[in-house]
């Protein structure tokens, strides 16, 4: 690709940017949200016409006129969201869009053995292919979509934050694909926001800052600084910026809180000023636990206790007391995509604008501006639809919903999936401030790093039970693995922190 640009009515997604990607090497496209790289791989795969630049594929001019041109020229595109029909077979789902007629008849023979062929790359050689895709789990889901670019004769796949859902040892399996995928020749294109991953199965690099391109090369040849230092155009002293803060009293008291079929029957203490982390592999009923809290699942038993008082069981009276949920499925559930920014934020709560059944306009556009500045979302105005940021403005925007709805406890699912680091960071430095403000959190996260540098405390849930809770500085990253994988039933008399104010 050469001097590729694309605009957007006034936005430039992309100025003059170039990309070469060799035979048999993984290059890892690297940026901020929002500094272009999902639509230069679109631009790549068709889904986008470039304005103006080049593109050659083995050396033969390339210029798709759609994505099913892309996929007729060996570039397949696997995207962050899965993209299966699920109500369909996993053999449909592969030989979706594939010419496999022969004199208008489905040559259904040869058709089996590519789907066969392709499963079996992948690992799923168990896998039945008449078996409904939807019904398969999410680690499988991701590698049908890779075997369904197999099937297609890919030369270059392109992964969009493909383990963005996946647990470790699923990562682990996806990492050995794709070098075994380099090995047979094919070329990829890999975004991530985890360094490390970045790192484990990259050869080169290429960062875009603002939609250019700002640095390139091996990636053995350049450290993680000077990576994040091309990203947000300054250097970043501090990946993990913590705000001083003061653990009060204990603001939230759980007790044998029981969901169907997690969490089992948890009991959890939460104090006034806190980030309490919660540590666990994928599955063990983290996300449940928020969501019990938030009574928004039905057949939840056990109490929430607030203050000492006890809160009510619905939705409405948890939001009453004081409780916001940050959900980690920002795209579904977090945010309404085809709603305004100011209209995600205020909706929750019309009441401040409110008088005799009239909404004043003027003075909810204002609050809505005010809590964007609050949380730095970059926009064009409170007016500009949600679906039109980056995912770490939309993941801000989120944030904004609670704290409009003057939320004291804040549950914060994975409020860092998907974003990069300069954003992590601003978002950590926001959880810093809240906590200094009083505010208490509840922080669920994948990423260990993350949970030991910004929380004060952390527990660990395995199997849908609360295993452990020490202080941060008592916990090793092995222990809090050693932990989350334990079989046991829970040690009583664990769950009960332990912490000096």
């Amino acid at each position: 690709m050469a001097g590729i640009s694309k605009r957007f009515g006034p936005t430039h997604a992309l100025r003059d940017v170039s990309l070469e990607v060799p035979a048999g090497h993984t290059l890892a496209l690297i940026g901020e949200n929002g500094a272009g790289k999902s639509t230069l791989l679109k631009v790549l795969s068709g889904a986008h016409r470039a304005d103006s630049g080049r593109m050659t594929m083995g050396g033969q001019p390339y210029q798709p006129y759609g994505p099913s041109d892309a996929r007729a020229a060996g570039v397949a595109m696997i995207y962050q969201e899965l993209n299966l029909a699920p109500d369909l077979s996993v053999e449909d789902n592969l030989l979706l869009g594939q010419p496999g007629t022969g004199g208008g008849l489905l040559l259904r023979g040869r058709q089996r053995e590519r789907v066969r062929e392709a499963l079996d790359t992948v690992g799923l050689t168990d896998l039945d292919p008449r078996a409904t895709a939807g019904a398969q789990s999410v680690a499988t889901q991701q590698l049908l979509e890779i075997a369904r670019a197999l099937v297609s004769n890919a030369r270059i796949i392109l992964f969009d934050e493909p383990t963005s859902s996946l647990p470790q040892r699923d990562v682990l399996r996806l990492f050995e694909i794709i070098r075994r995928l380099k090995a047979s020749g094919l070329g990829i294109v890999y975004i991530s926001h985890f360094l490390e991953e970045v790192r484990e199965v990259c050869d080169l690099y290429s960062v875009l800052r603002d939609g250019e391109n700002v640095g390139h090369g091996r990636i053995a040849d350049v450290d993680d600084d000077r990576i994040v230092s091309l990203m947000v155009g300054r250097d970043v002293d501090d990946l993990y910026p913590t705000v001083p803060h003061e653990v009060g009293p204990p603001r939230v008291k759980v007790e044998r809180l029981q969901g169907v079929p997690y969490p089992r029957s948890v009991d959890l203490c939460i104090r006034q000023g806190e980030i309490f982390g919660v540590a666990g592999l994928v599955g063990a009923g983290r996300t449940e636990l928020l969501r019990a809290i938030f009574h928004l699942d039905s057949g939840c038993t056990g109490r929430v206790l607030i203050e000492g008082r006890p809160v009510g069981r619905s939705v409405p009276a948890r939001m009453r007391a004081g409780l916001g949920l940050l959900s980690e499925d920002r795209k579904s559930e977090g945010l309404a995509q085809d709603l305004s920014i100011l209209e995600n934020i205020t909706l929750g709560t019309l009441k401040p604008y409110t008088r005799f059944g009239w909404i004043n306009l003027r003075r909810r556009r204002r609050a809505a501006a005010d809590l964007m500045d609050r949380v730095q979302v970059k926009a064009a105005s409170p007016e500009q639809s949600v679906a039109e940021l980056s995912g770490g403005n939309q993941q801000k925007v989120a944030i904004a919903r609670i704290l409009h709805q003057q939320a004291d406890i804040l549950l914060m699912d994975e409020p860092t999936k998907g974003i990069d680091v300069g954003t992590k960071a601003e978002i950590y430095r926001m959880m810093g401030q809240l906590a200094a403000e009083g505010k208490t959190i509840l922080f669920v996260s994948s990423y260990l790093p993350e949970l030991m540098a910004v929380c004060d405390s952390i527990g660990v849930m395995s199997r849908g039970s609360l295993r452990e809770i020490r202080q941060t500085k008592d916990w090793t990253a092995d222990e809090i693995m050693s932990v989350a994988i334990a079989s046991d039933d829970p040690v009583a008399g664990t769950n009960e922190p332990v912490l000096e104010a």
